[in-house]
């Protein structure tokens, strides 16, 4: 990570992102009874709340409407959710507005054309490994993982680590080690 990068990534207060294509394949499932399915990647879900615990926000920012995408955002404790929205970065101008942040305070992570400018405009912007054509060579972090398959996980531990918050992250969940006098050590 280059030094301009890295300062930029520490500014993070806000994590916003698109649904389908980041915190899913993007495949859309209907029912016979007109119902759309989505499956959701659970390591995401878990780096988005490891994310919020350190004090940076989330946000979805989608084109769609679906009570599914309002149900797993209540499990993971995602506040801020805008649904029906294809301009997105009026949308994530709206969020930081709401959150008294600047744009330099924000990443935004998409992977299509409608995500384009808000990319573009977050002080990080954020691509999907599959994103389309033109989105992953404007944004300034790619990740290695697909969308829907780890991709947010990797953007949030990546952050984390930007952050200097990681190691706190993984301690937690570490096993206590053994000093060289048989005491235990958190």
């Amino acid at each position: 990570m280059t030094g301009s990068f890295a300062e930029a990534a520490k500014q993070i207060k806000l994590l916003a992102m698109d649904v389908d294509g980041v915190l899913t394949d993007g495949r859309l499932f209907f029912s016979g009874d007109g119902d759309t399915l989505k499956a959701f990647n659970s390591q995401d879900g878990h780096g988005l709340k490891m994310l919020k615990s350190t004090g940076v926000n989330t946000a979805i920012i989608t084109g769609r409407q679906s009570e599914i995408v309002a149900r797993r955002a209540k499990e993971l404790g995602i506040d801020i959710v805008l649904q029906g929205r294809e301009d997105k970065l009026a949308a994530l101008i709206e969020v930081t507005n709401t959150l008294n942040l600047n744009m330099t305070q924000a990443a935004y992570m998409g992977d299509d054309l409608p995500d384009l400018s808000a990319i573009q405009a977050a002080g990080v912007g954020i691509a999907v490994a599959n994103a389309a054509s033109g989105v992953a060579e404007r944004a300034d972090y790619v990740t290695r993982a697909r969308g829907g398959e780890g991709a947010v996980r990797e953007a949030c531990e990546w952050l984390l680590q930007a952050q200097g918050k990681w190691p706190s992250i993984l301690k937690d969940y570490c096993l206590a080690e053994s000093s060289d006098n048989g005491e235990t050590t958190p």
